[in-house]
């Protein structure tokens, strides 16, 4: 679990750098995005690094899953029989929520692809129009779906800063609550930067 989600919040990382390339311009941006699907070229198809990427993030996301179901079931044969009365445990609140909050993210991934990938919810169908396809996502009448962004990527923030330090601490390595606090908060900050210059009209 702790090697799938080192893997998973090493993507989001490079991807939230890569999305604030948005700022340098509609050319810049679909240059980028292009680029994207030239990696490897000519020795790979057009494509086929983002294909290979995104079975390498899915087959991450099912064993990550997989892990999270695997402990929680092996915690309940550790002691089938429930406590009678079980005091309330001391934890943060992103601890608390690890794993509705792994539900949520699941679910906007599966949003997200068919919004920003295949562009089936999308107001922009043309794949190559990347910056075009963001500033009208987010556009100031599309706000509900800034909004449900918004509630996605503080989920994300509440999974990765416990996730973060969780993952430290099986691997033995000595990392503070403070530091996985501030890596959460820089990629969250990140990835809302985007949707919100866009809603407000920063984004042209």
């Amino acid at each position: 679990m702790a090697v799938t989600g080192a893997l998973l919040a090493g993507f989001l990382l490079a991807h939230m750098i890569g999305n604030l390339k948005i700022f340098f311009g509609a050319a810049a941006f679909d240059s980028y995005a292009q680029w994207l699907r030239e990696i490897g070229a000519p020795a790979l198809p057009h494509g086929a690094y983002l294909w290979g990427q995104r079975a390498v993030l899915t087959g991450a996301v099912v064993l990550h899953i997989w892990a999270a179901a695997s402990l929680s079931l092996t915690a309940r044969r550790a002691r089938p029989v429930r406590y009678a009365h079980r005091p309330p445990v001391q934890g943060s609140y992103a601890a608390r929520t690890m794993r509705w909050g792994g539900v949520i993210l699941a679910l906007f991934v599966v949003y997200h692809l068919l919004d920003l990938t295949t562009r089936h919810l999308n107001p922009v169908a043309d794949t190559a129009a990347a910056h075009a396809a963001v500033t009208q996502d987010f556009a100031p009448d599309r706000w509900y779906v800034t909004l449900f962004y918004t509630l996605a990527v503080v989920a994300l923030g509440f999974h990765l800063r416990h996730g973060i330090w969780s993952a430290m601490q099986t691997l033995g390595l000595r990392f503070s609550r403070g530091i996985a606090f501030a890596v959460s908060v820089i990629i969250c900050t990140g990835f809302l930067t985007v949707p919100f210059a866009a809603t407000f009209g920063a984004l042209r």
